[in-house]
Parts: structure tokens; sequence; C-alpha cells
């Protein structure tokens, strides 16, 4: 028992420093040195105190990273990442406004091109945002949204 409560204890250390899921906290114990056993019991202790809730820190997670201007496929990397349960992915995944990945598609752009209209930027800005996890249908929109707004100059 004394090896449970100084796992614990360490539990609590590691959890002031961020948020965890609670695969996380046990892979995190584990790796220091902790039993599975006792580290799975620290974890337990630590839902029930309500420091660790997965289905918040998946929100956390999504909005962190759509306001970083992220898309759904490196949200959804993250996610699986971080331990989260699939079945609170969509959930809170479904929460997330699709003007606002819209618009911070369209912002990237804005700063990756600046004023650009040159066709090798545009590929490579697209090609940018597939990487950040927009799907090439999100990119390509994006693009033809950022090219209508400098049609005017």
């Amino acid at each position: 028992m004394d090896n449970l409560e100084s796992t614990k204890k360490r539990a609590l250390r590691i959890l002031g420093n961020r948020n965890f899921s609670m695969q996380e906290m046990e892979r995190r114990l584990v790796s220091k040195g902790e039993t599975k056993e006792n580290a799975g019991e620290a974890v337990k202790w630590l839902v029930e105190l309500g420091y660790i809730n997965d289905a918040d820190y998946a929100g956390l997670i999504v909005r962190h990273y759509s306001t970083k201007g992220y898309g759904v496929s490196r949200i959804r990397d993250e996610l699986y990442k971080r331990g989260i349960p699939r079945d609170l992915w969509d959930e809170k995944l479904e929460e997330l406004n699709e003007s606002k990945m819209n618009d911070a598609s369209l912002e990237f752009l804005r700063k990756k091109l600046g004023e650009s209209k040159d066709k090798d930027d545009l590929r490579r800005a697209a090609d940018a945002l597939v990487r950040r996890g927009f799907s090439y249908d999100e990119a390509n929109a994006s693009i033809n949204k950022y090219l209508s707004e400098h049609d005017d100059m």
C-alpha cells in the first residue's frame, strides 16, 4: 500500500504541470518506474477526485488546435496520440464550427501568401493546409476564397 501512496503523490506532481488523459498519465507513471497496477489505481483515484477527465481534456485539445488553425485530421491525430477514447472524439469534433475552421484556413493563407497569386506559392500553401489537417477539398476551397479576395487587387 505504501507504494501506491508514493505513486499517487508522483501522479499529483506530474498532473501539476499540465492536463493528462487517463492513458497518458498511466503511461507516464509506468515510465517513471511505477508498477502498472499502482499506476492504474492512481489514475482511478485521480478520476474519482475529478483531476482527470478525458471528455473535458478532449474538448480542450479540440479547442486548442482549432484555434491554432489546424484541421480535423490533425486534431484527430492529437486526440489519438494523447490516448483519448475514440467515442469522445466525434462528440467534441462536432462542436467545431465549420465557419471557424474555414476562417482559420483562410487566415493561414493570408499569412503564408501575403499578396502572392503565384501558382507555385498557391500549390505549396494548399499542401501546407493539408499537412495541417485540412482535406484537399477544404484546402482548395480556401485557395479559391483567397483568390476571390485578391481579384480586386
